[in-house]
This record gives structure tokens, C-alpha cells and sequence, in this order.
């Protein structure tokens, strides 16, 4: 039933942090030039990781249990990747001249991305079958901050 899905979400997360590195090493002197920059692009690379990882634990033929251990692991990962680029967003606000609200959103929708993992693999290793519902979700959610992400990495960093 979740086959396609799945499928179609491993290949996009891979398009999406491939373009996402070719914007990071075509604009690589203007993003080490932005103190928080590289934090947010390897924690954007890093939700795309967990896209392609968990759909491709869900492609494999196994227990629902293996299947929510192995997504818990990556998604801990992740989410701490978002955490650090969290803290590093909010605590350069000042040296950068942000107004608040542009780290405290990161901050707030970086590690909400994730969450959905993070339950969906809970549920899952506890044999709920709901978990992959939330794994989906959390897919959707990662696609469309990480597009985002992309965007700000690509484009507006050259404004």
C-alpha cells in the first residue's frame, strides 16, 4: 500500500539534497560568510537524509519494531543537526543584525519537521501500526521547509 509513496519520496529526497549540495558548493564562499549558514545547510541535508533513509527502511520487507528502531536512531540525528542549527541561528541574531523572528521560526520549525519521525518511529517500534502515517506526514512536512531551505541556499543568498 505505501510502496509508491515511499518509492517517490526516496527519489525526491535524493533530487532535493543533491540539488540542495550543488547550491551549497556553487555559493560555498557566500554561506561561510554568513555565520549560521552552514549549520542551517547541513541540518536541511540532514532532514533529507532521514526522508530518504526511512524510505528506504520502509521499502524493506521487516518487523514494524526494526523498522521504527532503525528511524528512531536517524531521526535523533536529525533532530539534533536541527537543534544546532537552532542555537547557532539564535545565538548570532545579534552579530548578524536578524530580527527575531527570522531564527526564533527556524528555531521553532526546524525540529517540528522532525517530530513527526520521531513519534511515527516510537509508534511503530511499539508495534503501532499508525507510526508510518506519521512517517509520511513527517515526509510532506521535511519536502516542503527543505524546498524552503533550498530556495534560501540557491537564490537569497546572493540578494
Amino acid at each position: 500500500m505505501w510502496t509508491n509513496f515511499f518509492v517517490a519520496a526516496a527519489g525526491a529526497s535524493a533530487a532535493l539534497a543533491g540539488l540542495v549540495f550543488v547550491a551549497i558548493s556553487v555559493n560555498i564562499g557566500r554561506i561561510l560568510q554568513v555565520p549560521h549558514l552552514p549549520t542551517r545547510a547541513g541540518a536541511t541535508i540532514g532532514s533529507l537524509v532521514l526522508i530518504l533513509v526511512s524510505s528506504m527502511d520502509a521499502l524493506i520487507p521487516q518487523a514494524h519494531w526494526a523498522m521504527g528502531i532503525q528511524i528512531f536512531i536517524v531521526s535523533v540525528a536529525a533532530l539534533w543537526l536541527q537543534g544546532l542549527s537552532a542555537w547557532r541561528g539564535l545565538s548570532l541574531r545579534k552579530q548578524m543584525n536578524r530580527p527575531l523572528w527570522e531564527p526564533t521560526l527556524n528555531a521553532i520549525l526546524g525540529p517540528i519537521q522532525i517530530l513527526p519521525f520521531v513519534i511515527g518511529a516510537m509508534l511503530l517500534a511499539a508495534q503501532g501500526d499508525s507510526g508510518i502515517y506519521w512517517i509520511a506526514r513527517g515526509c510532506v512536512l521535511v519536502f516542503v521547509l527543505s524546498t524552503f531551505n533550498a530556495w534560501v541556499l540557491l537564490v537569497e543568498i546572493l540578494r
